[in-house]
This record gives structure tokens, C-alpha cells and sequence, in this order.
């Protein structure tokens, strides 16, 4: 069983890593694709917001649908969907049918998969939950660094379209063998089951607690700032005049792309792992202040590169644990019964922060001209999110795990 399990992460992991092009390298097409559809950069962001919110909205739907359908067919069809949302998009000629193929058809498929996998591990890792879902969640943080170099050349040698066509290809052949090998556990004997997991709660009462909330809102609030920055890397990079630069022979942009997919996969198994072991809210609130201060300091220093593409790198490093520590905590809170359909729900808080990280923060930019006022709200929203971890969210689930409101 033991071993089984760890077979089912590393198939885990290869899914999530299969998927995790669309949204981690979407800002190495936009130069492209304005040229192509004569869009704005607000306009164009629209995309990549679609891709989040339906990637989100998508995945409560999952959660029902994978109360009868097995996990394994739900999850080849959402990677299906995934690769078909690029070999699609390469055959597009309006903006309109971009947002239909490469945010509506890839949304839906990478959410079914994230979901999926997610909900899967933590079934597999019931005692390690916050590892389970950091390193689920590392899979899709780290595997478009398989990619980024290889499509960033493709893109330069023979354009957007037939990069898109090949690479669509490939995320469904990838995904495909590595989901052919998940399976669902056996079901623990009755008795090594904590009697708060074995109740647990419904969807429908966790939704109407304010606890499940102020998760939502600090979720949504976290990633704005990661959002904005995956985004727009590429728009950043220009506008500080480093996107061309080099490092060590290797353009800054692609680099710092590659750095960036590293530490957000790390950081998602890392701070899981510190927080099964120093709690959830205290590992939230030095997570969330680590990386205002990395986007203050990157802000001040993004005109040279190497501070660019290192700094880079902090960020994610304080952003992608969201993803292993709101899953940990909401499931430590609310039990097993309905997890996957839970964090469905709370996911949905992604798809709020791709609103304000996409095409509103084009949109702030494009109005002042610069970085500053976006860059202040996503630090001013870190803040105030470490702020809520320790004052708000800790006293409320203690309060409620206690039997209290």
C-alpha cells in the first residue's frame, strides 16, 4: 500500500505537470498574439483570465461528476480537453474564438484535472494532506519549466501557430500515459478513521460559514499578486528593458520563467510539509509577508537582470503555497466527506484573482503608465492577507474546531 501510493504521486505529479502549459507560458505568445488579433494588452488578458475562471468554476462541477464517474476517466478527459484547447487555438483567426478555445475549452480541462488530481493524493496521503496537496499542486507549479525553453525556440523558428499545434499534441500523449496509472485507494478500515473526518461536513453547511469565507477572500486576495505576475511577466520584462537581455548565454525572460516554475513548485511541498508541522495560519503569515517584501524589492531592482530573473523566483516562492495550504487547511477544517466539492468551491477564488491580475492590472497599467500602482496593491493585499491569517482565520478555526460558531 505504501509503495502503491507512491507510484500514484509520481503519475499525479506527470499529469499535473502535462497541463501546466497553458497557464505558465501563456505570457511568451501575447507578443504574438497582439500582433496577430490587433488586441490590447487588456483585451488580450481577457484570455488568460477565462483560462482561471473557468479552470475554477469548473471545478465544483468536477467534484460532482466525480462522485460517478472514476477519477482516472474524468481525468484523461480533462487532459484531452486541455491539448485540444491548443491544437484548436492554432487554427483560430478572432479574438473571440481565443477566448472560446485557448480560455473556455482550456479552463474546463486543466480544472477537471487539477481538481482531480489534488482530491486524488489527498486521499492517498489522509496524514500528510498538506505534503499531498504541495506536491500535487508542484506538478502543475513545475512542469511548464519542462517546457517554457523548448516552446520560447519553437515560437522564434516557426510562429505561434505551429508551435501551439505540436504542443497540443504533446500535452495530450503525455497526459494520457501518466493518467492510465491512477487508481483510487481502498477504503481505510472504519476504525482508523478520526471520528471529525468520518462525519464531516457538507458542501452545503460549509458554504454558509464564515470561515469558509475568509479562506475564499484570502485565497482570491493571494492570487491576485501570483496572477498578475504569470500574466505579465513577459509585458514586465519589456517594459524594465530585460526581456533581451542575456545571463550566463540565456535570454532573461525564458530564465526567469524557468527559475519561476522551479520555486513555485518547490515552495507548494515545502511550506505543505512546514505547515503539517508548525500549523496552517503561522505558515501562511510568513509564506504571504515573504513575498510582499520579494515584489517591493523586485520592483525597485527589475531594471537589472539578474535581480530580475532572482526575484522573480522569491515571488513565486511566497505565492505558490496557496495552493497546498488553503486545500490543508479547508479539509483539516471541514473533514473528508465533501473535500473534493469543497475545494472546488474554494478554488473558484483563483478565478477571482485572475480578474484583477489579468486584464484589470493591464488595465491599471495601461492608465498610469507604469508598474507602481499595480505592484502596491498586490503587496498591499499580501499584507493584509498575513494580517488575517494570524488575527482573523486562526482565532475562527479555533473557535470552530472547538464546536463553537
Amino acid at each position: 500500500m505504501k509503495d502503491s501510493r507512491w507510484w500514484q504521486m509520481a503519475a499525479g505529479l506527470a499529469c499535473m505537470a502535462a497541463i501546466s502549459s497553458p497557464q505558465y507560458v501563456w505570457t511568451l505568445f501575447t507578443p504574438m498574439l497582439k500582433t496577430e488579433f490587433g488586441a490590447s494588452a487588456a483585451a488580450l488578458q481577457v484570455t488568460f483570465s477565462l483560462l482561471i475562471v473557468l479552470q475554477t468554476v469548473f471545478s465544483p462541477i468536477q467534484g460532482w461528476i466525480g462522485r460517478h464517474v472514476a477519477a482516472r476517466s474524468l481525468i484523461m478527459a480533462g487532459v484531452v480537453l486541455t491539448g485540444l484547447s491548443w491544437v484548436v487555438t492554432a487554427q483560430v483567426h478572432t479574438l473571440n474564438m481565443l477566448y472560446l478555445s485557448y480560455g473556455i475549452l482550456g479552463g474546463a480541462g486543466t480544472g477537471i484535472v487539477y481538481v482531480g488530481v489534488v482530491s486524488l493524493l489527498m486521499q492517498w496521503f489522509p496524514e500528510r494532506r498538506g505534503m499531498a496537496a504541495g506536491a500535487a499542486a508542484a506538478g502543475y507549479g513545475m512542469g511548464a519549466m519542462l517546457t517554457t525553453f523548448p516552446i520560447s525556440h519553437m515560437l522564434a523558428a516557426s510562429g505561434w501557430r505551429e508551435t501551439m499545434g505540436v504542443f497540443g499534441v504533446v500535452i495530450i500523449a503525455a497526459g494520457l500515459i501518466a493518467a492510465w496509472f491512477l487508481k483510487v485507494p481502498s477504503p481505510p478500515s472504519p476504525a482508523l478513521i478520526p471520528q471529525s473526518e468520518e462525519k464531516g461536513y457538507s458542501t452545503s453547511f460549509v458554504v454558509r460559514t464564515p470561515l469558509f469565507w475568509i479562506m475564499f477572500l484570502m485565497m482570491a486576495t493571494m492570487a491576485t499578486s501570483g496572477l498578475m505576475v504569470t500574466s505579465q511577466l513577459a509585458q514586465i520584462a519589456n517594459d524594465f528593458n530585460v526581456a533581451h537581455l542575456t545571463i550566463l548565454g540565456m535570454a532573461a525572460l525564458p530564465l526567469a520563467m524557468t527559475l519561476d516554475r522551479i520555486a513555485n513548485g518547490l515552495t507548494r511541498p515545502l511550506f505543505g510539509w512546514i505547515s503539517d508541522h508548525l500549523g496552517r495560519e503561522r505558515t501562511m503569515a510568513f509564506a504571504f509577508t515573504l513575498e510582499a517584501i520579494a515584489l517591493t524589492c523586485w520592483l525597485a531592482l527589475a531594471h537589472h537582470p539578474v535581480a530580475f530573473v532572482l526575484l522573480s523566483g522569491v515571488v513565486f516562492l511566497g505565492w505558490g503555497e496557496i495552493f497546498s495550504l488553503f486545500p490543508a487547511t479547508l479539509t483539516d477544517t471541514f473533514g473528508t466527506k465533501d473535500a473534493s466539492r469543497n475545494y472546488g468551491l474554494l478554488y473558484m477564488a483563483q478565478g477571482v484573482g485572475a480578474v484583477f491580475g489579468g486584464p484589470l492590472a493591464a488595465w491599471m497599467h495601461q492608465a498610469s503608465g507604469n508598474w507602481q500602482p499595480v505592484f502596491a496593491c498586490a503587496i498591499g493585499g499580501d499584507l493584509l492577507t498575513a494580517l488575517l491569517a494570524i488575527l482573523v482565520l486562526k482565532p475562527m478555526r479555533h473557535r470552530f474546531m472547538r464546536g463553537g460558531v
